[in-house]
């Protein structure tokens, strides 16, 4: 029984984190900020702490296919390297 909980949890927490991750980006920003601001209203972090859990939470989550986050690099930094790995012929 205690194993049938543990499995149930961690597949649990394993689709709590692919939907977090593949959230549209402002509905991640909204729900980090009512999580961290529940969690300040419950009194487990302060303000400060709070806005940095925010923060946090909300960051998008590595590089896709997507050429608008910004979150690489800038395009002039993008144009560059994809010369600069073109193979010479």
């Amino acid at each position: 029984m205690t194993q049938q909980i543990i499995v149930g949890l961690i597949v649990a927490l394993a689709a709590f984190y692919a939907v977090w991750r593949w959230m549209p980006a402002g509905w991640r920003r909204a729900a980090a900020a009512r999580l961290a601001s529940g969690s300040q209203r419950a009194g487990l972090v302060d303000a400060q702490r709070a806005q940095q859990l925010a923060a946090s939470l909300a960051k998008s989550s590595g590089c896709g296919s997507c050429d608008s986050c910004g979150s690489c690099s800038t395009p002039a930094d993008s144009s560059a390297q994809a010369r600069h790995n073109t193979p010479a012929h």
